[in-house]
């Protein structure tokens, strides 16, 4: 849902589910974004240059409000990429006869690799700059689009996960901070936003392509490739937001590590993390298996339309919470998680798509209030030279609980079929939303 996100927050975004952008761990004060859906407490005014801003010795050619859309458009159209083989893994694993378990390690290793490029080249563009490293990305994106429409085998696909989830990884660090350098107050808000809209757009555009057009294994990475190609020319275009520093070789370095004054309301967090991004990560990879069980259809718009569900109501939530108190974001958060999972489960078990499509819908609301609650909780706690220990240790939990637990439940599927891996998967995913609910519920010590 990552992203984070995943370049990026203290404004964080599902990476990814799907999904979600995350604002990259800064080492540099104008690099670091304020914590999610808070207010700055510094805010500059839009199309303003920041302080280590670089004005370049000419003009630039796409005005900053321009390429404020250009960068959030950026966000959408990578995490859209991402869940675009959503739909169609049902026809990829009908032409190459492969398990579900295979399904759930291809969608894993696109959350490991998106991760691993978060460790090590989240912060490369407060060195080397913003637009080198997006234009990269990009260029990586491409490639990974065309290695999607020439597939001819899972190793191939596995392959172009991997691309993809470096290019995604490298790409939301420094449109996260981009974003904040024109505006810290639209960026901070986009930062949350613009990742689950885009796997909520992805996953359901391409169940359209790949439902209604010609060539549908082919058709919609080759969109997606000439939106690249555009959005390449358009960061050629716009202006360099951050000075070159010394330290990039440096930068490459992941860093873990969490404060003492974080330490609590980590242990805290760290179940509604694991539950938020497990049931993120079993609906990207089996979700539209699950959908044909209840509602008798193997339609991709159908299919599609599943994550959709729990993207959107996710970006929703995220939009109409950005004022509340961060406690009570996480507390919402986990108590619609563990409805909504439960209705969902019921969905499944009375095969009512009525019950299951709202199911998705609560448990969405609960992933995108869990997630920035748990963010806005735990990142403030940090002070700014440990800020980036800190997320990277929270996106580390979080990509892992994305990808691990949904390769266990391909596991579930082929040794004891779709539905009771399912309602497996669920029960645990309920479970942990309960014990989160007692945890956040719970006053901190000194307080009320």
């Amino acid at each position: 849902m990552p992203t984070v996100t995943a370049g990026h927050a203290p404004t964080v975004t599902p990476p990814h589910t799907p999904g979600q952008a995350i604002t990259s761990p800064s080492r540099t004060a104008s690099a670091r974004p304020a914590p999610a859906n808070t207010a700055p407490t510094n805010t500059a005014p839009a199309n303003v240059t920041p302080r280590h801003a670089v004005p370049g010795r000419r003009r630039p050619l796409l005005p900053d409000r321009v390429a404020f859309y250009l960068q959030a458009s950026i966000v959408i159209s990578f995490l859209a990429a991402s869940s675009a083989p959503t739909p169609l893994y049902a026809r990829y694993q009908a032409a190459w006869h492969f398990s579900p378990i295979t399904t759930t390690v291809v969608f894993g290793i696109y959350a490991l690799a998106v991760l691993g490029a978060l460790l090590v080249v989240g912060s490369l563009s407060d060195h080397v700059g913003r637009r080198p490293v997006l234009i990269t990305a990009i260029g990586l994106q491409a490639v990974s689009m065309l290695v999607f429409a020439t597939a001819g085998s899972v190793s191939a696909l596995m392959a172009g996960r991997i691309v993809q989830g470096i290019a995604t990884g490298g790409a939301l660090g420094a449109v996260g901070a981009g974003l904040l350098d024109l505006d810290r107050v639209k960026g901070t808000i986009t930062n949350a936003v613009a990742p689950l809209s885009g796997t909520a757009a992805g996953s359901l555009l391409s169940g359209v392509l790949v439902q209604y057009l010609p060539a549908p294994e082919h058709l919609v990475y080759l969109v997606l490739f000439a939106t690249f190609a555009v959005q390449a020319v358009g960061v050629a275009l716009m202006r360099e937001t951050s000075a070159r520093e010394s330290g990039a070789l440096g930068s490459l370095r992941p860093q873990l590590g969490v404060p003492r004054a974080a330490r609590g309301p980590l242990l805290k967090a760290l179940p509604v993390l694991i539950a938020l991004w497990a049931l993120a990560g079993f609906y990207g990879s089996v979700g539209p298996a699950v959908v044909g069980l209840v509602t008798g259809s193997h339609s991709p718009v159908l299919g599609g339309l599943s994550l959709f569900a729990l993207a959107a109501s996710g970006a929703l939530a995220v939009l109409l919470l950005r004022g509340a108190a961060a406690r009570t974001v996480m507390l919402l958060g986990t108590l619609w998680l563990f409805a909504g999972v439960g209705v969902t489960l019921l969905g499944m078990e009375t095969r009512s798509s009525l019950a299951f499509f709202i199911g998705a819908v609560i448990a969405g609301a609960g992933f995108g209030a869990g997630f920035q609650g748990a963010i806005r909780t735990v990142v403030p706690l940090a002070a700014p030279h440990e800020r980036s220990g800190l997320l990277s240790t929270v996106y580390v939990a979080s990509y892992l609980a994305m990808g691990l637990p949904a390769v266990v439940g391909g596991f579930l599927v082929v040794h004891g079929g779709l539905l009771p891996a399912a309602r497996e998967y669920g029960a645990a995913v309920m479970l942990l939303a309960a014990v989160a609910l007692v945890a956040v519920a719970r006053p901190s010590r000194g307080k009320a």
